[in-house]
Protein backbone atom coordinates (compact mmCIF):
# COMPACT_ATOMS: atom_id res chain seq x y z
CA UNK A 1 0.00 0.00 0.00
CA UNK A 2 2.56 2.67 0.47
CA UNK A 3 5.06 1.92 -2.49
CA UNK A 4 1.63 2.20 -4.34
CA UNK A 5 0.98 5.77 -1.96
CA UNK A 6 4.25 6.68 -2.73
CA UNK A 7 3.68 6.02 -6.84
CA UNK A 8 1.06 7.48 -6.96
CA UNK A 9 2.18 11.02 -5.60
CA UNK A 10 5.47 10.80 -7.50
CA UNK A 11 3.10 10.95 -10.61
CA UNK A 12 1.12 13.78 -9.47
CA UNK A 13 4.15 15.83 -8.52
CA UNK A 14 5.64 15.11 -12.21
CA UNK A 15 2.18 16.41 -13.29
CA UNK A 16 2.28 19.74 -11.28
CA UNK A 17 1.24 22.77 -13.28
CA UNK A 18 2.52 25.98 -13.58
CA UNK A 19 1.42 28.80 -11.28
CA UNK A 20 0.73 32.36 -10.20
CA UNK A 21 -0.10 33.55 -6.98
CA UNK A 22 -3.55 35.54 -6.03
CA UNK A 23 -3.89 38.81 -5.15
CA UNK A 24 -4.03 40.07 -1.73
CA UNK A 25 -7.65 39.44 -0.65
CA UNK A 26 -8.56 37.14 -3.35
CA UNK A 27 -9.44 33.43 -2.29
CA UNK A 28 -8.03 30.41 -3.83
CA UNK A 29 -9.46 27.38 -5.05
CA UNK A 30 -8.54 23.81 -7.09
CA UNK A 31 -6.33 22.42 -4.06
CA UNK A 32 -6.47 18.73 -4.65
CA UNK A 33 -7.63 16.42 -1.34
CA UNK A 34 -5.35 13.27 -1.82
CA UNK A 35 -3.41 12.34 0.79
CA UNK A 36 0.25 12.09 2.06
CA UNK A 37 0.94 9.55 4.89
CA UNK A 38 3.95 8.38 6.19
CA UNK A 39 6.27 9.13 2.89
CA UNK A 40 8.67 12.14 1.76
CA UNK A 41 7.63 14.05 -1.36
CA UNK A 42 10.66 14.31 -3.40
CA UNK A 43 13.24 12.30 -5.64
CA UNK A 44 12.43 8.95 -5.33
CA UNK A 45 9.61 9.17 -2.29
CA UNK A 46 11.85 7.93 0.27
CA UNK A 47 10.18 6.11 3.46
CA UNK A 48 10.06 8.08 6.40
CA UNK A 49 12.85 6.06 8.10
CA UNK A 50 15.42 6.71 5.85
CA UNK A 51 18.95 8.16 6.90
CA UNK A 52 22.27 7.57 6.02
CA UNK A 53 24.24 10.49 6.44
CA UNK A 54 26.90 12.41 7.45
CA UNK A 55 27.31 13.72 11.17
CA UNK A 56 29.66 17.05 10.17
CA UNK A 57 29.05 20.01 8.95
CA UNK A 58 28.80 19.80 4.86
CA UNK A 59 30.90 21.49 2.56
CA UNK A 60 29.11 23.91 0.27
CA UNK A 61 30.64 22.12 -3.09
CA UNK A 62 27.11 21.00 -4.38
CA UNK A 63 25.33 24.34 -3.76
CA UNK A 64 25.47 25.78 -6.97
CA UNK A 65 21.91 27.58 -7.83
CA UNK A 66 20.56 27.82 -11.23
CA UNK A 67 16.93 28.78 -11.89
CA UNK A 68 14.91 30.32 -14.70
CA UNK A 69 14.67 34.47 -14.72
CA UNK A 70 10.96 34.25 -14.96
CA UNK A 71 10.69 31.93 -11.91
CA UNK A 72 13.69 34.49 -10.62
CA UNK A 73 11.23 37.73 -10.91
CA UNK A 74 8.14 36.17 -9.94
CA UNK A 75 9.89 35.13 -6.74
CA UNK A 76 11.50 38.56 -6.47
CA UNK A 77 8.11 39.97 -7.02
CA UNK A 78 6.32 38.14 -4.15
CA UNK A 79 9.12 38.71 -2.05
CA UNK A 80 9.24 42.75 -2.46
CA UNK A 81 5.06 42.80 -1.77
CA UNK A 82 5.62 40.67 1.65
CA UNK A 83 8.79 43.16 2.67
CA UNK A 84 6.18 46.07 1.84
CA UNK A 85 3.68 44.64 4.29
CA UNK A 86 6.50 43.80 6.91
CA UNK A 87 7.55 47.49 6.54
CA UNK A 88 3.85 49.20 6.39
CA UNK A 89 3.50 48.56 10.20
CA UNK A 90 6.66 49.64 11.75
CA UNK A 91 6.75 52.62 13.07
CA UNK A 92 9.76 53.68 11.60
CA UNK A 93 10.49 51.68 8.40
CA UNK A 94 14.37 51.64 9.34
CA UNK A 95 16.55 51.80 12.39
CA UNK A 96 20.16 51.29 12.99
CA UNK A 97 20.93 47.80 13.75
CA UNK A 98 22.03 47.78 17.38
CA UNK A 99 23.34 45.19 19.97
CA UNK A 100 23.24 45.60 23.34
CA UNK A 101 24.74 42.96 26.29
CA UNK A 102 22.22 40.27 27.73
CA UNK A 103 22.71 38.02 30.63
CA UNK A 104 21.38 34.53 31.11
CA UNK A 105 17.55 34.25 31.65
CA UNK A 106 17.19 32.07 35.32
CA UNK A 107 13.29 32.10 34.82
CA UNK A 108 11.74 31.99 31.78
CA UNK A 109 8.76 33.29 31.12
CA UNK A 110 6.25 30.27 29.74
CA UNK A 111 2.76 31.21 28.66
CA UNK A 112 -0.47 29.78 28.26
CA UNK A 113 -2.51 27.19 31.15
CA UNK A 114 -1.55 24.14 29.18
CA UNK A 115 1.32 21.39 30.41
CA UNK A 116 4.73 22.37 29.05
CA UNK A 117 5.12 19.23 27.37
CA UNK A 118 8.58 16.93 27.26
CA UNK A 119 11.48 17.74 26.21
CA UNK A 120 12.37 14.22 24.98
CA UNK A 121 12.28 14.54 21.54
CA UNK A 122 14.74 17.23 21.46
CA UNK A 123 16.67 15.95 23.67
CA UNK A 124 17.40 12.84 21.17
CA UNK A 125 19.03 15.19 19.01
CA UNK A 126 22.35 13.70 17.99
CA UNK A 127 25.37 15.11 19.41
CA UNK A 128 29.12 15.03 19.56
CA UNK A 129 31.05 13.92 22.43
CA UNK A 130 32.99 16.40 23.90
CA UNK A 131 35.51 16.27 26.49
CA UNK A 132 34.86 19.02 29.36
CA UNK A 133 32.02 19.91 26.94
CA UNK A 134 30.32 22.49 29.70
CA UNK A 135 33.58 24.44 30.08
CA UNK A 136 34.16 24.84 26.09
CA UNK A 137 30.98 25.87 25.75
CA UNK A 138 30.84 29.47 25.08
CA UNK A 139 26.97 31.09 25.81
CA UNK A 140 26.19 34.44 24.29
CA UNK A 141 22.85 36.32 25.68
CA UNK A 142 22.55 39.67 23.94
CA UNK A 143 19.59 41.97 22.25
CA UNK A 144 19.42 43.20 18.87
CA UNK A 145 17.79 46.60 17.96
CA UNK A 146 15.55 46.16 15.44
CA UNK A 147 12.57 48.36 15.36
CA UNK A 148 11.83 51.58 17.72
CA UNK A 149 9.52 50.79 20.46
CA UNK A 150 9.46 48.01 23.69
CA UNK A 151 9.08 44.90 21.16
CA UNK A 152 12.01 45.85 18.59
CA UNK A 153 14.03 44.72 21.80
CA UNK A 154 14.96 40.96 20.38
CA UNK A 155 16.67 38.97 22.76
CA UNK A 156 18.65 36.50 21.38
CA UNK A 157 20.71 33.22 23.08
CA UNK A 158 23.79 32.32 21.34
CA UNK A 159 25.82 28.97 21.70
CA UNK A 160 29.07 27.89 20.10
CA UNK A 161 31.97 25.89 21.13
CA UNK A 162 35.40 27.85 22.22
CA UNK A 163 37.60 26.60 19.48
CA UNK A 164 39.03 28.64 16.17
CA UNK A 165 38.74 25.64 13.79
CA UNK A 166 37.46 26.43 11.25
CA UNK A 167 37.77 30.23 11.86
CA UNK A 168 33.77 30.95 10.32
CA UNK A 169 31.14 28.31 11.00
CA UNK A 170 27.79 27.26 9.71
CA UNK A 171 24.90 28.51 12.13
CA UNK A 172 21.66 26.65 12.87
CA UNK A 173 18.97 29.29 13.95
CA UNK A 174 16.17 27.44 15.63
CA UNK A 175 12.93 28.59 16.55
CA UNK A 176 10.68 28.03 19.74
CA UNK A 177 5.93 27.08 19.41
CA UNK A 178 3.66 29.42 20.70
CA UNK A 179 4.10 29.92 24.16
CA UNK A 180 7.20 28.98 25.03
CA UNK A 181 10.67 30.92 24.37
CA UNK A 182 14.18 30.66 23.15
CA UNK A 183 15.12 28.95 26.95
CA UNK A 184 13.20 25.77 25.90
CA UNK A 185 15.38 25.21 23.08
CA UNK A 186 18.57 24.39 25.22
CA UNK A 187 18.91 20.65 24.12
CA UNK A 188 18.83 21.17 20.83
CA UNK A 189 21.28 24.41 21.12
CA UNK A 190 23.69 22.32 22.99
CA UNK A 191 23.21 19.36 20.64
CA UNK A 192 24.01 21.35 17.67
CA UNK A 193 27.33 23.29 18.94
CA UNK A 194 28.86 19.84 20.03
CA UNK A 195 28.67 19.24 16.20
CA UNK A 196 30.54 22.27 15.57
CA UNK A 197 27.83 24.87 14.58
CA UNK A 198 26.62 27.85 16.40
CA UNK A 199 23.27 27.51 17.54
CA UNK A 200 21.00 30.47 18.07
CA UNK A 201 17.29 31.04 19.15
CA UNK A 202 15.38 33.83 19.96
CA UNK A 203 12.27 35.08 21.86
CA UNK A 204 9.44 35.99 19.23
CA UNK A 205 7.23 38.78 19.40
CA UNK A 206 5.27 38.77 23.03
CA UNK A 207 7.11 35.51 23.92
CA UNK A 208 10.15 35.12 26.96
CA UNK A 209 11.80 38.00 27.88
CA UNK A 210 9.30 40.28 25.27
CA UNK A 211 6.09 39.46 27.45
CA UNK A 212 4.82 40.32 30.81
CA UNK A 213 2.23 37.74 31.56
CA UNK A 214 0.80 34.59 30.63
CA UNK A 215 -1.28 36.37 28.61
CA UNK A 216 1.02 38.66 27.03
CA UNK A 217 0.64 36.94 23.71
CA UNK A 218 -2.80 36.14 23.81
CA UNK A 219 -3.38 40.21 24.56
CA UNK A 220 -1.14 41.21 21.53
CA UNK A 221 -3.14 39.45 19.37
CA UNK A 222 -6.84 41.18 20.18
CA UNK A 223 -4.99 44.20 19.92
CA UNK A 224 -3.87 43.60 16.60
CA UNK A 225 -7.31 42.58 15.60
CA UNK A 226 -8.95 45.61 16.72
CA UNK A 227 -6.16 47.56 16.38
CA UNK A 228 -4.29 46.46 12.83
CA UNK A 229 -1.62 48.22 14.23
CA UNK A 230 1.25 45.26 14.23
CA UNK A 231 1.06 41.55 13.34
CA UNK A 232 2.18 39.47 16.25
CA UNK A 233 1.16 36.53 14.50
CA UNK A 234 4.23 35.62 12.56
CA UNK A 235 4.76 38.34 10.55
CA UNK A 236 6.22 40.67 13.13
CA UNK A 237 8.96 37.84 14.54
CA UNK A 238 9.86 37.50 10.27
CA UNK A 239 10.79 40.67 10.40
CA UNK A 240 13.30 40.45 13.66
CA UNK A 241 14.80 37.05 11.61
CA UNK A 242 15.37 39.30 8.77
CA UNK A 243 17.51 41.83 11.06
CA UNK A 244 19.21 38.59 12.84
CA UNK A 245 20.57 37.78 9.52
CA UNK A 246 21.85 41.50 9.34
CA UNK A 247 23.79 40.70 12.24
CA UNK A 248 24.86 36.74 12.14
CA UNK A 249 25.82 37.97 8.39
CA UNK A 250 27.99 40.29 9.77
CA UNK A 251 29.61 38.34 12.68
CA UNK A 252 33.90 37.18 12.16
CA UNK A 253 32.94 33.91 13.48
CA UNK A 254 29.81 33.21 10.96
CA UNK A 255 29.95 31.80 7.09
CA UNK A 256 27.09 34.02 6.00
CA UNK A 257 26.28 31.59 3.44
CA UNK A 258 25.54 28.80 5.78
CA UNK A 259 22.99 29.64 7.66
CA UNK A 260 19.62 27.28 8.73
CA UNK A 261 16.81 28.28 9.88
CA UNK A 262 14.77 25.47 11.66
CA UNK A 263 11.30 25.55 14.09
CA UNK A 264 8.66 23.93 15.99
CA UNK A 265 4.88 24.92 15.03
CA UNK A 266 4.72 28.50 15.23
CA UNK A 267 8.63 28.44 14.88
CA UNK A 268 7.91 26.07 11.78
CA UNK A 269 5.80 29.17 10.72
CA UNK A 270 8.34 31.74 11.44
CA UNK A 271 11.12 29.47 9.29
CA UNK A 272 8.75 28.78 6.81
CA UNK A 273 7.99 32.67 5.99
CA UNK A 274 11.88 33.94 6.81
CA UNK A 275 13.45 31.67 4.46
CA UNK A 276 10.77 32.86 1.51
CA UNK A 277 11.72 36.59 2.27
CA UNK A 278 15.22 36.28 2.99
CA UNK A 279 17.32 34.01 1.09
CA UNK A 280 20.48 34.60 3.12
CA UNK A 281 18.65 31.71 5.04
CA UNK A 282 20.31 28.54 3.00
CA UNK A 283 19.02 25.45 4.47
CA UNK A 284 15.42 25.22 6.14
CA UNK A 285 13.52 22.68 8.24
CA UNK A 286 10.12 23.74 8.94
CA UNK A 287 9.01 21.20 11.87
CA UNK A 288 4.84 20.82 11.89
CA UNK A 289 4.61 24.40 10.72
CA UNK A 290 3.91 24.93 6.79
CA UNK A 291 0.24 24.76 6.13
CA UNK A 292 -2.46 26.23 3.87
CA UNK A 293 -4.16 28.61 5.23
CA UNK A 294 -6.54 28.93 2.59
CA UNK A 295 -7.33 25.63 1.65
CA UNK A 296 -8.10 24.88 5.72
CA UNK A 297 -10.90 27.58 4.93
CA UNK A 298 -11.96 26.73 1.80
CA UNK A 299 -12.17 22.33 3.04
CA UNK A 300 -13.62 23.36 7.03
CA UNK A 301 -10.53 22.33 8.31
CA UNK A 302 -9.49 25.47 10.24
CA UNK A 303 -10.82 24.42 13.55
CA UNK A 304 -7.57 23.10 15.18
CA UNK A 305 -5.34 25.94 14.33
CA UNK A 306 -8.06 28.36 15.78
CA UNK A 307 -8.36 26.36 19.08
CA UNK A 308 -4.60 27.47 19.71
CA UNK A 309 -5.43 30.72 20.26
CA UNK A 310 -8.89 30.74 20.01
CA UNK A 311 -9.50 33.67 22.72
CA UNK A 312 -8.44 35.47 19.62
CA UNK A 313 -11.20 34.41 17.35
CA UNK A 314 -13.89 34.59 20.36
CA UNK A 315 -12.78 38.28 20.47
CA UNK A 316 -13.00 38.50 16.84
CA UNK A 317 -16.38 36.44 16.88
CA UNK A 318 -18.20 39.24 19.32
CA UNK A 319 -17.27 41.98 17.35
CA UNK A 320 -18.77 40.68 14.13
CA UNK A 321 -21.95 39.73 16.09
CA UNK A 322 -22.03 35.74 15.22
CA UNK A 323 -23.48 32.94 17.38
CA UNK A 324 -20.04 31.02 16.73
CA UNK A 325 -16.36 31.35 15.10
CA UNK A 326 -17.32 30.42 11.34
CA UNK A 327 -14.61 30.77 7.86
CA UNK A 328 -15.67 34.23 7.39
CA UNK A 329 -14.89 35.30 10.73
CA UNK A 330 -11.59 33.25 10.46
CA UNK A 331 -10.49 35.14 6.77
CA UNK A 332 -11.42 37.89 8.37
CA UNK A 333 -8.91 38.12 11.50
CA UNK A 334 -6.23 36.28 8.76
CA UNK A 335 -6.63 39.11 6.55
CA UNK A 336 -6.14 41.92 9.66
CA UNK A 337 -3.48 40.41 11.79
CA UNK A 338 -1.58 38.82 8.77
CA UNK A 339 -2.40 40.49 5.67
CA UNK A 340 -1.66 38.16 2.92
CA UNK A 341 -0.71 35.39 4.57
CA UNK A 342 -4.48 33.35 3.35
CA UNK A 343 -3.97 34.64 -0.01
CA UNK A 344 -0.72 35.57 -2.26
CA UNK A 345 1.61 34.90 0.57
CA UNK A 346 -0.08 31.26 1.63
CA UNK A 347 1.87 28.08 1.08
CA UNK A 348 1.27 27.39 -2.49
CA UNK A 349 2.81 30.56 -3.66
CA UNK A 350 5.62 30.99 -0.86
CA UNK A 351 7.17 27.36 0.02
CA UNK A 352 8.02 26.93 -3.93
CA UNK A 353 10.07 30.26 -3.71
CA UNK A 354 12.36 28.59 -1.11
CA UNK A 355 13.56 26.33 -4.28
CA UNK A 356 16.75 25.76 -4.79
CA UNK A 357 17.83 26.17 -1.06
CA UNK A 358 17.72 22.81 0.21
CA UNK A 359 14.00 22.17 2.13
CA UNK A 360 12.78 19.50 4.30
CA UNK A 361 9.12 19.77 5.61
CA UNK A 362 8.52 17.56 8.19
CA UNK A 363 4.63 16.75 9.72
CA UNK A 364 2.84 14.48 11.47
CA UNK A 365 0.19 12.43 8.93
CA UNK A 366 -2.65 12.85 11.40
CA UNK A 367 -1.67 16.65 12.46
CA UNK A 368 -4.97 18.98 12.37
CA UNK A 369 -3.60 21.88 12.92
CA UNK A 370 -1.34 21.36 9.88
CA UNK A 371 -3.32 18.69 7.88
CA UNK A 372 -1.26 16.79 5.06
CA UNK A 373 -4.55 17.25 2.95
CA UNK A 374 -3.66 20.83 2.29
CA UNK A 375 -0.47 20.45 1.97
CA UNK A 376 -0.54 18.25 -1.54
CA UNK A 377 -0.10 21.68 -4.05
CA UNK A 378 2.47 23.70 -1.77
CA UNK A 379 4.47 20.22 -1.84
CA UNK A 380 3.56 19.29 -5.49
CA UNK A 381 4.72 23.03 -6.56
CA UNK A 382 7.65 23.00 -4.24
CA UNK A 383 8.78 19.30 -6.02
CA UNK A 384 8.18 20.99 -9.88
CA UNK A 385 10.59 24.59 -8.68
CA UNK A 386 13.02 22.51 -7.34
CA UNK A 387 13.07 20.08 -10.53
CA UNK A 388 13.21 23.04 -12.69
CA UNK A 389 16.58 24.74 -10.73
CA UNK A 390 18.19 21.30 -11.21
CA UNK A 391 17.79 20.59 -7.17
CA UNK A 392 15.04 17.72 -7.09
CA UNK A 393 17.49 16.18 -4.66
CA UNK A 394 17.48 19.31 -2.24
CA UNK A 395 13.59 19.39 -1.23
CA UNK A 396 11.67 16.37 0.95
CA UNK A 397 8.23 16.64 2.16
CA UNK A 398 7.59 14.17 5.16
CA UNK A 399 4.41 13.14 7.19
CA UNK A 400 5.10 11.07 9.99
CA UNK A 401 2.54 7.82 10.17
CA UNK A 402 0.28 7.76 13.70
CA UNK A 403 1.55 11.51 14.42
CA UNK A 404 -0.89 14.76 15.48
CA UNK A 405 0.92 18.15 15.81
CA UNK A 406 3.76 17.42 17.72
CA UNK A 407 7.73 17.28 17.20
CA UNK A 408 9.31 13.59 17.55
CA UNK A 409 12.63 12.42 17.83
CA UNK A 410 12.46 11.04 14.35
CA UNK A 411 11.66 15.02 13.24
CA UNK A 412 14.36 16.20 15.17
CA UNK A 413 16.81 13.22 13.58
CA UNK A 414 15.92 13.93 10.36
CA UNK A 415 16.36 17.93 10.88
CA UNK A 416 19.29 17.32 11.95
CA UNK A 417 21.04 14.97 9.08
CA UNK A 418 19.18 17.27 6.55
CA UNK A 419 21.56 19.98 8.25
CA UNK A 420 24.45 17.91 8.26
CA UNK A 421 23.93 17.15 4.44
CA UNK A 422 23.47 20.63 3.36
CA UNK A 423 24.89 23.14 5.78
Amino acid sequence: MLLRRSMALALALAAAAMWAPPRLGHATGGHSKRRLVGVAVGPGCHSSSSTSRSTTPGSMADRTEATGAPMAAAAGDLRSEFREVLLSRRRERQVPLTVEQGSPVKEPLYQGNGPLGLREAMESCPRKEVDNFEEKLVEENFYLMTESGEQGRLPVLLLKLNDTAPERKPVVVILHSSYKCKEWLRPLLEAYASRGYIAVAIDSRYHGERASSKTTYIDALKSSWKNGDTMPFIFDTVWDLIKLGDHLSTREDVDPSRIGITGESLGGMHAWFAAFVDTRYSVVVPIIGVQGFQWAIDNDMWQARVDSIKPLFEEARIDSGKSEIDAEAVRKVWDQIAPGMASQFDAPYSVPLIAPRPLLLLNGADDPRCPVLGLQEPASKAAEAYKEAGSADKFKFMAEPGVGHRMTASMVKEASDWFDRFL
